[in-house]
């Protein structure tokens, strides 16, 4: 059995070290909070009495002020106009501890971007943007290139920010894009072109549905359709993609894992505001600290259920995401001791998880009366053949149907607690029918361990395994070990 378990937070300890780059589009959220008791006299529009009023970073900003949330350095790189606005991004950047760089450009004549919402009863009533779209002049573009380049040597990781209000113009994506590639940096996009060659080069695209679906024109209804649409898109600028899904969470394409899917682990949505920004710092900051793909990818999944439960622009902390990827291991108040004796509903939450986690899941079944050396041996060998083993005992009931009077010899407790006192097991559940296929059809297991006694077309629920992309696995019988034989012996 291998040991996944640990490897997110391990990297999770690395974040310290890590560094990023962020370029792009920086802006101002600001939220003005009140409460509504009447309609105007002078339009037929809610009257807001504002109770209070906060600023937060927003846009690559966002990102940025994610990354230092969670404990590692950033770079920030974008275009301000010399007004208040500019002042204020500033001040709100300078709160972060110092690990925020700032490399914010100055172009006169030009608005920082903000964006006002006006909330009350904790809905959004009205938005106001203030921005200019326009490309950033000749001038500026050279100055934020050779910024950028600077902040790209520095960094471990490198995130463009395009939420197209002008800074990436053809000119300077393409600048920055050459200059990551040239250094050899790992580099994400949060794209907002409809034609996808513009990033040609970007290690990793991470578009939501509708962005995907504005880009490619193709339907994203069905999950064949989705994988066609991100097919189109990975053929247009040549990398990986990962395609945020709303309450359907995540799925990551590439060249060397296929499709991975990652259900989504929000179990309250208040604000999707930002939520973008904060999948791409955390995926970021999870690839600088040394996390593989998949688990990098499982820890923006965690990210952004925390963030969407909050209200506004947020941000996160490691603890929070520690918190949450630590709760994912287990099923909500059920007992973590590896070999637990849980019900159906609890197993179900627990093979949820990790599958969310990526891990292979076996089961093996059988009454396990008297504990042998073959039954240590199939054990032994289910657990190899996994992540996570879980082991389906016969309820006495079910032992007494198929064995007789006088059997079981041990009960049902009893021989859930032998079983998953022994190395490798996961989980233990009980079955009360004469087979395990109802079991099989609600736990999904990815893998399906017997003895060589039986064929494949003879093992309970090797149809539903297989047809899911499973395996059945028969392992070889320690000679003359059986509990008839033992008992009849003992007689």
């Amino acid at each position: 059995m291998t040991s996944q378990a640990r490897i997110i937070p391990d990297a999770l300890a690395e974040i310290a070290k890590a560094r990023i780059a962020v370029i792009g589009d920086v802006m101002i959220d600001d939220y003005i909070t009140g409460d509504v008791s009447r309609i105007s006299p002078e339009a037929p529009v809610p009257v807001v009495r504002g109770t209070s009023q906060r600023q937060v970073p927003g846009g690559a900003a966002n990102v940025a002020a994610n990354i230092v949330a969670m404990g590692a350095e950033a770079y920030l790189i974008g275009v301000v106009g010399e007004d208040d606005g500019a002042e204020t991004l500033m001040a709100l950047l300078e709160q972060h501890s110092g690990r925020c760089r700032n490399g914010l450009v100055c172009e006169a004549g030009r608005k920082t971007t903000r964006k006002a919402r006006i909330l009350a009863q904790r809905q959004q009533v009205l938005r106001l943007d203030t921005e200019d779209t326009h490309p950033i002049t000749a001038a500026t573009c050279a100055e934020l290139l050779e910024t950028g380049r600077a902040a790209i040597d520095w960094a471990d990781v490198v995130v463009l920010s395009d939420y197209g209000k002008g800074v990436l113009g053809e000119s300077t994506l393409r600048g920055l894009i050459d200059a990551a590639r040239a250094r050899g940096k790992l580099l994400i996009v949060d794209p907002k072109r409809l034609d996808l060659r513009a990033y040609r080069g970007a290690s990793i695209l991470t578009p939501n549905r509708a962005e995907l679906a504005l880009a490619t024109g193709l339907p994203l209804e069905t999950e064949t359709e989705i994988a066609e649409a991100a097919a189109a898109a990975r053929a247009a600028f040549g990398g990986a993609l990962l395609l945020t899904r709303s309450e359907k969470g995540m799925s990551y394409f590439d060249d060397e894992v296929g499709a991975v899917h990652v259900p989504t682990v929000a179990r309250e949505v208040f604000d999707v505001s930002g939520a973008g920004d904060t999948v791409v710092a955390a995926l970021a900051c999870a690839l600088a600290a040394g996390a593989g793909r998949i688990d990098a990818v499982r820890i923006a999944n965690h990210a952004a259920g925390i963030v969407v439960a909050k209200s506004g622009t947020a941000t996160l902390t490691q603890k929070e995401l520690v918190e949450a990827l630590s709760a994912s291991e287990t099923a909500p108040g059920e007992s973590s001791a590896p070999g637990a004796l849980v019900n159906w509903t609890a197993a179900a939450r627990l093979r949820a998880a990790w599958r969310e986690r990526g891990f292979t899941v076996g089961l093996a079944n059988g009454c396990f009366d008297i504990v042998h050396p073959g039954h240590t041996s199939l054990i032994g060998e289910a657990a190899a053949r996994c992540d996570r083993l879980i082991m389906a005992l016969n309820s006495d009931a079910s032992v007494r149907r198929l064995k007789g009077e006088g059997r079981p010899v041990q009960s049902e407790t009893a021989r859930a607690a032998v079983i998953g006192a022994m190395r490798g097991v996961d989980l233990v559940v009980l079955f009360d029918e004469e087979t395990p296929l109802e079991l099989i059809q609600a736990l999904e297991p990815d893998v399906l361990v017997k003895g060589s006694d039986y064929t494949v077309d003879r093992v309970v629920g090797a149809e539903l395994v297989m047809a899911r992309g499973g395996k059945v696995v028969l392992v070889d019988l320690v000679a003359g070990q059986s509990t008839t034989a033992i008992l009849a012996r003992s007689r």
